[in-house]
């Protein structure tokens, strides 16, 4: 994973990944570098290499039959075992087949960091745009006259960092909830600041940039999660005031709580409950105190789970209206409100 990545310039090495530069056919197979190659690509293995370590082309033809022990996965790149590629051997095989320079971006690199993404087969790959290949099976080839200088490594294979690979991912993702997801929770893990993409954004042509610019916005707003945003638009179709997101709220010298949703005219705080975030009952009493600690302060605490966001949408509603109502008809309380910056 990427805590484990080194980082490497691709302008002080030939080859990062060390397998595929150029190597003179050799005339008998040499057992000790196909084996040497075979353990750093896990088994996954281009025809040059092949070639180099002196396959003829009737043993990698016979080593390729049907029902022979390697299997074809791209043109030119094969599998030295049975049974079904992992998501490793894909990635390893679209490298190869872009050739010494391709890297890994999108939601094939995304999944290096950590970062939840919907479950895809496509690998999409960059290579210079000088040398571009055609899309293959699995692989999605994307030239480019802006190739990373600087890439992360998960052993043999390499990808961009993660603001490329968030921005190159929304062309890959289908909706902008999608895009929101993944965006907001590569911020939450804290793999992605929000200035990064700022800047990443400055590079991605306006045609391909919209949904990207969308969900920055929100996140720079302070949304967290798809569930936040789903509350956002809710808020906004339903002609609600906009509330603070993820405000840090104190009074006198006290921290109280970081709230997903804070109207502060009113004091009324909207807690989104998703499951994901209390596995545990440490979780859930960390939930509790938080909870303890708004609503001595006289906090009116609202919580609603994503589904009732997207399925009860007019209760939704009608509850966060009344609290706001209520609140409204109280003295003002003396609450601090700060947004934390992505």
């Amino acid at each position: 994973m990427y805590g484990n990545s080194l980082i490497i310039n691709l302008n002080r090495l030939s080859d990062p990944r060390g397998r595929l530069l150029v190597m003179a056919r050799s005339q008998k197979l040499n057992e000790a570098a196909l084996q040497r190659t075979l353990l750093l690509q896990e088994h996954v293995l281009s025809r040059s290499q092949a070639l180099a370590c002196g396959i003829t082309e009737g043993a990698l033809r016979h080593r390729t039959r049907p029902g022979g022990p390697w299997q074809r996965m791209l043109p030119g790149v094969y599998l030295t075992l049975t049974g079904s590629p992992t998501r490793r051997h894909r990635e390893l095989a679209a490298l190869l087949y872009g050739g010494s320079r391709s890297t890994l971006t999108g939601t094939a690199a995304l999944r290096h960091y950590g970062v939840r993404v919907p479950d895809m087969d496509i690998v999409t790959v960059l290579v210079p745009a000088a040398r571009p290949r055609p899309d293959r099976s699995f692989v999605r080839v994307w030239p480019t006259t802006r190739m990373p200088d600087r890439v992360s490594t998960d052993r043999m294979i390499q990808f961009t960092r993660v603001a490329r690979a968030l921005a190159d991912a929304t062309r890959e993702l289908g909706t902008f909830r999608e895009v929101r997801a993944v965006v907001a929770d590569a911020v939450q893990r804290g793999c992605c600041r929000v200035e990064w993409l700022t800047e990443e954004l400055s590079h991605v042509p306006r045609r391909h940039s919209r949904a990207l610019r969308q969900a920055l916005a929100e996140v720079a707003d302070g949304i967290r999660s798809v569930a936040e945003g789903d509350l956002r638009d809710l808020i906004g179709a339903a002609g609600l005031p906009m509330p603070l997101f993820n405000a840090s709220l104190s009074a006198g010298e006290g921290f109280i709580a970081v709230a997903d949703a804070w109207w502060p005219e009113a004091g009324v705080v909207v807690e989104v409950d998703s499951r994901e975030w209390h596995l545990s009952p440490a979780d859930w009493e960390r939930t509790l105190r938080r909870n303890a600690a708004m609503s001595a302060r006289g906090i009116i605490v609202l919580h609603f789970t994503p589904r009732q966001i997207r399925e009860e949408p007019a209760r939704v509603v009608a509850e966060i209206t009344a609290a706001l109502a209520a609140g409204r008809r109280r003295d003002p309380l003396a609450i601090r409100a700060t947004l934390a910056t992505g």
